[in-house]
């Protein structure tokens, strides 16, 4: 498929959400129905940003709220794990 340019659309109301239609963008970038987008806001110029988002398969026994834990400890001993890096 060729790149669309220039697509212009009109904010409109779906139920009680704001929303655009974009079907073929959404198609060039392999999207389909019922698949995960990644959404990146970007206040300071007023982009969005919005990524087909990659699923990750894990192992037999890593419950799925495992990243998000590993996460949050790394989050909270950030600096420590900085000053063990440049030991």
């Amino acid at each position: 498929m060729g790149k669309v340019n220039d697509m212009e659309r009109k904010v409109t109301k779906f139920g009680n959400s704001l929303g655009i239609t974009m079907t073929d963008a959404l198609k060039q970038i392999g999207l389909e129905l019922g698949d995960t987008v990644q959404i990146d806001v970007n206040q300071a110029n007023g982009e969005i940003i919005i990524k087909k988002a990659h699923k990750i398969h894990l192992p037999e026994g890593i419950s799925p709220d495992f990243f998000e834990n590993l996460n949050d400890v790394i989050h909270e001993y950030d600096r420590t794990l900085k000053e063990l890096k440049d030991r």
